[in-house]
């Protein structure tokens, strides 16, 4: 009996490399598809770049490196949450999947939040020292 394309199994990655590739192919697509994890990146390359002209210690990196990547992990599920509703709904609106892309687009503005306030705690103050150091 011939198999549809329902029917059809995939097997599991048994290779690191393969899966590898796979996971790096996900984030060039977020990349490539989303305007708002372009807009994370920018956002965390240009906190990187601050960062460097403050001389972070190592314990603000940390802070301001778990914030960024948070924020780009976030990113990256509330896209898998978002093309599955659309998968699951062929694009029809349905009060349920709103419900899910609202809920997965409220973590990625929690975690923004989050980053906001991590970067307001370490960079206020050196620029705050900065001014009355100029003054």
């Amino acid at each position: 009996m011939p198999m549809d394309s329902k029917d059809k199994r995939t097997e599991k990655n048994k290779h690191f490399i393969t899966s590898l590739e796979f996971a790096l192919q996900g984030i060039r697509t977020v990349f490539k598809e989303e305007r708002n994890m372009r807009t994370h990146v920018i956002m965390g390359g240009i906190a990187i770049g601050i960062g460097f002209i403050f001389k972070l210690a190592i314990s603000e990196w940390l802070w301001l490196f778990l914030a960024i990547f948070l924020v780009l992990v976030v990113e990256i599920i509330n896209t898998a949450f978002e093309n599955v509703v659309d998968m699951v709904t062929d694009f029809h609106f349905h009060p349920i999947g709103k419900k899910i892309k609202d809920m997965a687009a409220g973590a990625v503005l929690l975690t923004t939040g989050f980053a906001v306030i991590v970067g307001l705690l370490l960079f206020v103050p050196k620029v705050w020292q900065l001014l009355l150091d100029f003054l």
